[in-house]
């Protein structure tokens, strides 16, 4: 179980958030809704031992994340606005770079990764020459290959089309199905035959 224990964000002297308190069992897709500003990113960014909160704790399997920061890492996959890709690399060697935080899955699986993002045939272009969109689907192909069970994704939808967000919710919720958790910001419409457990409103002092 993953748990947000009474959560408070303070930012330039304002509160985003606080008492914000809230768990995420295996099998739940979690969304996270707010107005520009409401505080989501940082949210995430705590959520995933980025950053520090004002009071309160986050825990994963029972325990503080600060106790277990390597061990929960290691079960963490997180996304953020940027890339986070390294643009001398091509699309593949960005993959393969990958993967010695999860283990080698091999060439094959690479490349499907890459095919599930529309990226086949971009495999040996330099990031650096990529489009923005596609330099986010280098990124979003580390999720064919996580073996993380917890997902935290900001705006993971982001220059996708309308085919590639139905290919990603189908992903997460064949990784909620096969036990995994995925906590998740958008902007967008989510498809509605897609299957979104719960969904968490954050305003500018409170959950909703």
């Amino acid at each position: 179980m993953f748990a947000a224990l009474n959560l408070s964000c303070v930012r330039d002297e304002r509160t985003l958030f606080s008492g914000l308190s809230f768990t995420i069992e295996p099998g739940e897709i979690v969304q996270i809704e707010g107005q520009n500003g409401a505080g989501k990113t940082s949210l995430l960014r705590i959520l995933a031992g980025l950053s520090v909160p004002e009071s309160g704790e986050v825990q994963w399997l029972g325990e503080s994340i600060r106790r277990q920061r390597e061990q929960f890492h290691q079960q963490l996959l997180f996304l953020g606005h940027l890339p986070g890709i390294k643009s001398v690399l091509t699309a593949y060697e960005n993959l393969v770079f990958y993967q010695p935080v999860n283990g080698t899955v091999g060439q094959e699986a690479i490349y499907q990764a890459l095919e599930q993002v529309g990226l086949l045939g971009y495999e040996d272009v330099a990031v650096a020459q990529l489009s923005a969109g596609q330099q986010r689907r280098v990124a979003l192909a580390r999720l064919w290959l996580s073996a993380a069970p917890l997902w935290i994704l900001d705006e993971p939808l982001t220059a996708i089309d309308k085919q590639g967000v139905v290919t990603l919710m189908n992903l997460f919720e064949q990784h909620a199905q096969q036990g995994g958790m995925v906590l998740l910001t958008t902007h967008q419409d989510l498809p509605a035959e897609n299957r979104v457990v719960r969904k968490i409103r954050l305003t500018s002092t409170e959950l909703a």
